[in-house]
């Protein structure tokens, strides 16, 4: 949340890196606390090929189905490298499905998953399959199940790829949601296309103002409005499926850099009805005049003596409808991700003072989130959300 953390460990890179003008430095290795960058990270051993990750089974009565669509917004060029032509986006559809109607969803891609480790952790012999070989529970191509269902559009954070925000994404649509996750071109490690090509993280590193991280967190607001563009169009959406999706009931939930673009998502666009800040720091503060009585969530990790991030508490008092913040005490930034889970297993550590586990991260993210979109978009009553519970006593609720 705060982008002037800097990691604890160099390895501890795997995660998403502090997103500011002293940590996205060209070689996209914030400091340790003895200055040595992420280079020398040592080399992870060979037996890290026998790495199995499992991500957490959803909790909904839903089976999870999954396709991957590449959209390409032919009205505009790509802002980060305009020579590339139009602005092309690959996005992961989740919806409620039949089970045992497809097959097993892969991770991520070679491609994606080579380009994270080796810009995460240059120099290491990591192997790919400790990453794509991850346990999902989405099945590609399985058969949907009948019915309208609220959409929820997911964005991960800066240099990170979409496959990080798997686990949110299968337990919303376990809960009866069609989740449409996005990678931003050029705004991760790596992007693969449907030519096999993966396309590299451009802006890693270029971010040095705050302007340039409000333009950033803009031009996802557009991203992500095109991307509700094309699948709620008629008579031809992009999605063969997106008859599921009920147009009147969209949210918009993000990590880090995501979470920060709810903000000018929910102000540009009347049909993204609530939000999810993910630990992001605000560069598009919240207005003055409020975002049209949208409800919001924010949801974070301690700074360190206690300090909080100056863009929440600035834009707090803006926000102008039904609203929590919430700190997980013994999180970190990448707590709310799938990432701590694959740490974990790697052996690799993370910043001092984290006491909740990648497990525990996934469940915690998952309850509230889910809570929160029950409650706005289901109008489901949820307790969760009213105040502090004995069976969550890491999350603190602020006033």
């Amino acid at each position: 949340m705060n982008r002037f953390r800097t990691a604890a460990a160099a390895a501890a890179l795997l995660l998403a890196l502090p997103l500011s003008v002293a940590a996205a430095a060209p070689a996209l290795a914030a400091p340790s606390p003895t200055g040595a960058a992420a280079a020398s990270v040592p080399a992870a051993p060979s037996t890290r090929a026998a790495v199995h990750v499992e991500l957490p089974r959803p909790t909904g009565p839903y089976a999870v189905g999954q396709e991957v669509l590449q959209l390409v917004d032919q009205n505009r060029p790509d802002p980060w490298v305009p020579s590339a032509g139009p602005r092309r986006l690959m996005v992961s559809m989740y919806y409620p499905a039949h089970a045992g109607t497809g097959s097993p969803a892969p991770y991520m891609t070679d491609g994606a998953a080579r380009a994270l480790l080796d810009v995460k952790l240059p120099g290491n012999t990591i192997p790919t399959e400790a990453v794509t070989g991850a346990r999902t529970w989405a099945e590609s191509g399985a058969r949907p199940q009948g019915g309208h269902y609220p959409l929820v559009v997911l964005s991960p954070g800066f240099t990170m790829p979409r496959a990080s925000l798997s686990s949110l994404a299968e337990e919303l649509t376990s809960r009866g949601y069609v989740v449409a996750l996005v990678d931003h071109t050029y705004e991760n490690t790596g992007t693969t296309f449907p030519d096999g090509q993966t396309l590299p993280c451009v802006m890693c590193g270029q971010l040095r103002t705050p302007e340039a991280w409000a333009g950033l967190d803009e031009s996802r607001a557009k991203d992500v409005s095109f991307v509700i563009d094309q699948l709620t169009a008629r008579p031809h959406p992009a999605w063969r499926y997106a008859r599921l999706i009920d147009r009147d009931r969209i949210g918009m939930a993000g990590h880090s850099a995501g979470g920060a673009a709810t903000v000018p998502a929910l102000l540009r666009d009347d049909r993204i009805e609530a939000g999810v800040d993910l630990d992001g720091t605000m560069d598009v503060p919240v207005p003055a005049s409020g975002i049209g009585g949208k409800p919001y969530l924010m949801m974070g990790h301690p700074l360190p003596d206690g300090d909080e991030d100056s863009s929440w508490t600035a834009s707090w008092p803006h926000l102008d409808g039904w609203k929590r913040w919430l700190t997980v005490d013994g999180s970190n930034h990448g707590s709310f991700t799938d990432f701590p889970l694959f740490m974990e297993k790697l052996g690799l550590p993370q910043d001092p003072g984290t006491t909740v586990s990648g497990a525990r991260g996934v469940e915690l993210t998952r309850s509230y989130v889910g809570a929160f979109f029950d409650l706005q978009l289901k109008d489901i009553e949820q307790p969760l959300l009213d105040g502090p519970t004995a069976a969550d006593p890491e999350v603190r609720f602020h006033s």
